[in-house]
Order: C-alpha cells, then structure tokens, then sequence
C-alpha cells in the first residue's frame, strides 16, 4: 500500500514538474524578440529569395553543397536562410555539433582562422541523425559579416578552405562583396539577397501581428515598411516596439514616425523653403529649430535627399552641386564632426543654388 502511495506520489510530482517546464519555456518564448521568434524554420519560408530557394532546395534532396556566399543588404535573410538550411539538413539537435557560427566582426583576426576554424573543419561527421535518417557526411561554419575579416584572416583562409573540402562546406555572409578578396569568391557560388519588395513585407508583418494580436492602421503599416527601407528585421523590430509602448490602444502612422526616428515632412519642408527666402537668419533659425529638437543629422540628409531630388525649381547642374555637398556632409558626420556646423553647411549650399 505504502509502495503504491509512493509511485502515486512520484507520478504527481513528474507531472507538476513537467508542467513548470512547459510553462517556462512559454515564458521564455513570450520573451523572446519577434525577430528571432518569427525566423524562417525551414529554406521554403523564406520571403523575396526565389533563385537561392531553388538551389537551396535541390541540396535537401541530396545534390551536393558547395561554398556559398551570401551577400546583400541587411535584414533580407542571408542568416536566416543558411540557418534554416542547417536545421533542415541536420535536425535540431545534431546542429549543434556540426555547425559552427561565428560573427566577423567580433572575431575577426587570423587567430580565429587558425584555432577555431581550422580545428572544427578537421573533424569528421557520420552520415546519420540521431533520428536514424541520413544526413550530409560533411559540416557548415557560418561566417557572418564576413567583410569584417582582415586580409590575412581571408587568406589564411582560403588555404583552409581547400583542404578541408570533404568534411567542411563554408558560408561566407556579408554587405558588401568587395570587401571579401578574389580567391575566395572564386570557391564560393554566390547569391545576392535583394531588398524585400513592400508586398512580401506586408504580408510578413501582418502575419506577425495576426499572431501577437497588433492592432495597427494600413496607413501605419505603410509608413512602416516605408521606414525600414527594405530591410525586415529593422520592420519587425520597430512593431515589437510601437506594440509594447501602445498594447491594446492601436499603433497609429503618428506612432511609427515617433519610434523610427524619422524627421517629419513638414520640418524638412520648412528648412527648404527658409533655404529659398534667401535669408541666412531664416536658415540659421530652421537649423536651430531641428537641433534644438534632437532630430538626427544623418536622417536630415538622408531626407533632404529625397526631396531636392524631386524639386522642379533646380536643374540637373544645381542637383548635382547639392548632392555632392550632401556627400561631403555625410563623410563628415561619420568621422565625428559637428550636426550644426554640417546642417549650416549644406543649408547654405542649397540656398547659394536655389538663388542662381
């Protein structure tokens, strides 16, 4: 009787402890950033990449994978991709051991090369899961932003690369191409991830706000994807943010420019027409204004951009004198130097070619 009691109560307590297990691993995915909650689990979800898909997939049926090389603007899904990729070549758990991820710009130098890459690429891998299906006999290091490395780190890879082709496949993840040296891309087949179009983002984010139960206008959604420009995980973490200021009240457009940064039109729209009055204490008193609301430098130009693009009272020749000012501009915030000085600047550029 007392045996029976006891398996009864050890019954009970592996139920309330299975029960604290699920419920922290609800927890844990009610917490996690809508970025990594709504990654592609397999090559098909991916949005917008219809030829890597393709090759992709014909790797899964048994082709064999070469050297890759993503490359492309961020947010379009290169890591997405090759990690799907793995989990659906390995199983989740056997990805543990045969892909080694690794970011370039933080480990970057040619000691990374040569201890971790090297030593992980001379392992030898089975062709089995641990679900008994067959798997690729080979493993995947994942290097993301690969244009970070150092020439000596590509280099010293490269050697790597050729000896260890039987038992390792290497994904090789960037922004810019040209930043990786020509022996490499030269063993890698490349892809170019493009700019998701507004259609594919659309339908994403409003999956995602079908499931988190969003509630947001199609004028916000528009601006939204606008403001990302191209780039989904930008998208998604701007959602996640205007939902959790909002909840249950709505994200309106007012909303999404208030947590994108972006300057509104009619403060660029001002700053143009100061520049037009051809006054200098109208335009010092615009630039005041944007600086005295802490409006990012970078996104005036950025916008500014835009518009003298579309304004008809300048020709090509006055365009193209601002555009190089902006150019300068742009440089010299990058290497620090000051947002009022810059914006007076190009303030007065544009106001010297409104007057011709």
């Amino acid at each position: 009787m007392q045996a029976f009691l006891k398996g009864g109560a050890s019954s009970s307590k592996g139920a309330s402890t299975s029960k604290a297990q699920l419920q922290k691993q609800e927890e844990a995915l009610a917490s996690k950033p809508w970025v990594e909650k709504y990654r592609p689990k397999c090559v098909d979800d991916v949005a917008h990449q219809d030829e890597v898909v393709a090759v992709l997939r014909k790797s899964l049926t048994g082709a064999d994978l070469p050297n890759l090389l993503f490359y492309g603007p961020p947010g379009t899904g290169k890591t997405s991709t090759i990690l799907a990729l793995s989990r659906e070549l390995f199983g989740f758990q056997l990805m543990k051991e045969r892909v080694l991820e690794l970011n370039s710009s933080d480990e970057r130098g040619i000691n990374v090369i040569r201890e971790k890459v090297k030593s992980f690429a001379q392992l030898t891998a089975n062709s089995l899961r641990e679900d008994g299906k067959k798997c690729p006999p080979y493993k995947i290091i994942i290097l993301d932003e690969a244009d970070s490395m150092t020439k000596a780190a590509q280099e010293a890879l490269r050697r790597t690369m050729e000896k260890s082709s039987k038992t390792t496949r290497f994904c090789l993840i960037c922004n810019y191409v040209t930043r990786i040296i020509p022996p490499i891309i030269s063993r890698c087949s490349q892809f170019r991830f493009k700019s998701l179009s507004t259609e594919d983002q659309k339908k994403r984010l409003w999956m995602v706000c079908e499931k988190e139960e969003v509630k947001i206008s199609q004028d916000a959604m528009s601006c939204l994807v606008k403001c990302s420009e191209g780039d989904l995980r930008k998208a998604m973490t701007y959602l996640q943010t205007a939902h959790r200021l909002k909840g249950a009240e709505g994200i309106d457009e007012k909303d999404v420019l208030e947590i994108t940064g972006v300057v509104p039109d009619d403060i660029i729209k001002s700053l143009i027409r100061s520049c037009a009055s051809n006054s200098h204490d109208k335009v010092q008193e615009s630039v005041d204004y944007i600086i005295s609301e802490g409006h990012s430098a970078a996104k005036i130009i950025s916008q500014l951009h835009d518009e003298v693009l579309t304004m008809s009272s300048l020709n090509d020749l006055q365009k193209s004198v601002v555009m190089e000012k902006i150019a300068i501009v742009d440089k010299c915030l990058s290497d620090g130097a000051d947002e009022y000085l810059q914006l007076m600047a190009l303030a007065t550029t544009l106001q010297r070619q409104i007057a011709l």
